[in-house]
């Protein structure tokens, strides 16, 4: 028999404790509603493009080893995951406070220089800039030590002080003082391509900072007499046939030449599409040393064509512009030059690896950014686009 002295309720479907992943993205106050999904989608794709560029590269090679075909790509993979992590970090603790902890990390990058010039220090293609690790790993501290200086950097110009709007003089040579000693130890690996992005990072910030205009200029005017005059005294022979390559494409094609003519030839020959993934001839046939890191745009060249190069360009340029973007909209001076010495990092090793790719620079070994096979750099530039979401989020608050 029925009660009907109690009341009927009808069963009510608890809603579950935790928040779905679309209602968070709805929130406004969400952090992953305030990313610049823009600027993560374009590294994403840049990712997986070189995915395939190292797979194409390596894949024949390990075959005839009797290897995992897969092998790089593979690590490629986990350098990624690991290096978003990295940068999920980066981007989640706020950049106002980096500037406590930005003297340990430029400590901490001082000292993985210094541990490369020590016996814990490998030689790999003529520099002395690894550190090797048991289970095939290698660290390249020189990688982070571009994160240490351009936060280094905007510490010093970053900070406010009454009745001044731009750096002092004062200011300026502590920045320079502050690049000399990690810039110093990066001379003496020698590690040419990673002291030219340091040297553009430097003029970067220092421009963006507002300090007076002599400085850069006399920076600019130092930089060319050291390049002509002293450099050339300084540089190995292998590093000036390289400049001597550029000059004269055709010199000693069968020694010094032959990287830069194989390449030019890789990129010449893919045409408007390419010869199609893992058939270019020149990459299958393994005529190109290095091509999964310093030369992996010659991949692009060859079996995707002008369309598969300029895409990647394209993809480059999104993530300046967005780097741009996110500088010209934060709430300080300091998030403002964090953004651009990240971006200064990024244009000027993208213009340097594809440029040597075309014959217009000097082989530098310096990795082309989330495209080329390498942990150090995928995790220095994955922890650098974090920094720039950290800057991005936070001028949203606002």
């Amino acid at each position: 028999m029925t009660d009907w002295s109690t009341p009927r309720v009808s069963p009510v479907r608890l809603r579950p404790s935790g928040v779905s992943v679309r209602e968070r993205m709805l929130d406004r106050t969400s952090p992953l509603r305030q990313l610049d999904w823009v600027l993560l989608i374009a590294v994403g794709l840049l990712i997986a493009v070189g995915g395939l560029l190292i797979w194409s590269a390596t894949r024949q090679r390990e075959m005839v080893l009797g290897l995992d075909p897969q092998a790089f790509v593979k690590k490629h993979a986990i350098n990624a995951t690991i290096g978003l992590a990295l940068g999920t970090v980066a981007a989640l603790v706020d950049y106002r406070a980096l500037r406590a902890y930005a003297p340990f990390v430029y400590g901490a990058s001082c000292l993985g220089l210094i541990a490369v010039l020590s016996p814990l220090g490998s030689t790999i293609n003529g520099a002395h800039s690894w550190i090797v690790l048991p289970a095939g790993f290698q660290i390249q501290p020189s990688e982070f030590a571009k994160l240490a200086i351009v936060v280094g950097m905007a510490m010093l110009l970053g900070e406010k002080r009454d009745g001044e709007s731009r750096p002092r003089d004062m200011d300026v040579v502590q920045v320079l003082g502050l690049c000399a000693f990690p810039l110093g130890l990066i001379m003496l690996q020698p590690d040419f391509g990673s002291m030219m992005v340091f040297i553009f990072v430097i003029l970067g910030v220092l421009a963006v900072s507002g300090a007076p205009a002599r400085w850069v200029g006399g920076l600019l005017l130092a930089g060319v007499l050291v390049g002509g005059f002293v450099a050339p005294h300084l540089l190995k022979d292998y590093q000036l046939n390289r400049f001597r390559v550029v000059a004269n494409p055709g010199a000693d094609p069968q020694g010094f030449g032959f990287n830069v003519n194989q390449a030019l030839i890789a990129n010449g020959s893919g045409g408007l599409t390419g010869k199609g993934l893992f058939h270019g001839t020149q990459t299958q046939g393994r005529f190109i040393p290095e091509q999964q890191t310093d030369f992996v745009f010659t991949v692009a060249g060859e079996e995707l064509g002008l369309a598969g190069g300029g895409g990647i360009i394209l993809l480059l340029g999104v993530v300046l512009w967005r780097g741009l973007r996110i500088a010209s909209q934060a709430t300080d001076l300091f998030g403002r030059l964090v953004a651009a010495g990240v971006v200064s990092w990024f244009t000027f090793q993208s213009f340097v690896n594809i440029g040597m790719t075309l014959g217009i620079m000097p082989v530098t070994g310096l990795p082309l950014p989330f495209v080329s096979y390498g942990g150090s750099a995928m995790f220095a530039n994955l922890m650098a686009i974090g920094l720039l979401q950290n800057v991005h989020m936070r001028s949203r608050e606002m």
